[in-house]
């Protein structure tokens, strides 16, 4: 049915719809867009963020089935931050320096860990390459910014892939089962950090707290609790480097 306009009734309620469903849910978009914010380097735009997880929240909008199990906004938040994740990687804006220097840390850890035969302090690994602990952490920053939704994507349940920037899904039954194990694996060593940086996990992902938040609940400062998270996620990848090897 076309009206005085050219438009059909139905492409109007559509668009009511979406409006109404902006009006609902854009508060979560920019609660997840400053949620990654805070784990990503000073060129990456809050609005451009914002604007990508609308995109997202108008595709779950559109895509979702509520036969599934999931509440719609469960389902748009993995949409939204999909989006988002997507619109990042499209700029490898990352100097080869920081995925060389990353790579080095990882090294550093898995060496001493295997040596100390427990976990190592950022002040142990930084001495053990010989650098000042300031540089160190932010090797860890600048590296962690470059791997953020890798290792998001390694915490979510329903990707199970190590690196899903660089690779493909491979559905096979050996695939599953290898990526079910890596999940299990990586559960185990998130089991396995020490208190502080498996609390900052949790809250960070698990609760959504943002980093100043998180900052609040355990007395330091936000700059601090990103030098945790980075040093637990590092940690984890140096733990879980030699998976598929």
């Amino acid at each position: 049915m076309q009206t005085k306009n050219g438009y059909s009734t139905y492409s109007k309620k559509t668009a009511v719809s979406i409006d109404a469903i902006v009006d609902q849910y854009g508060h979560l978009v920019k609660k997840i867009a400053y949620h990654l914010l805070a784990r990503l380097p000073d060129s990456v735009d809050v609005d451009d963020l914002t604007q990508t997880g609308m995109m997202g929240l108008i595709e779950a909008y559109k895509r979702f089935d509520s036969s599934k199990g999931a509440s719609f906004e469960t389902y748009a938040g993995i949409r939204i931050r999909g989006s988002m994740m997507d619109e990042v990687r499209k700029a490898d804006w990352a100097p080869r320096s920081v995925r060389r220097n990353g790579r080095a840390v990882t090294a550093a850890i898995k060496e001493l860990e295997a040596k100390l035969g427990r976990e190592a302090s950022d002040l142990e690994v930084s001495s053990h390459m010989g650098i000042a602990i300031d540089e160190y952490h932010e090797i860890i920053h600048s590296s962690m910014s470059t791997q953020l939704f890798s290792y998001e994507e390694m915490l979510d349940s329903d990707t199970n892939s190590l690196d899903t920037a660089d690779a493909g899904h491979d559905n096979s039954p050996y695939s599953l089962v290898e990526e079910g194990g890596f999940q299990t694996h990586l559960a185990a060593e998130i089991e396995n950090l020490p208190e502080k940086e498996k609390l900052v996990l949790s809250l960070y992902y698990n609760e959504e707290l943002n980093l100043k938040e998180i900052g609040a609940i355990l007395g330091v400062s936000e700059s601090r609790v990103s030098q945790i998270h980075s040093q637990a996620a590092v940690r984890l990848r140096a733990r879980l480097s030699s998976w598929r090897e």
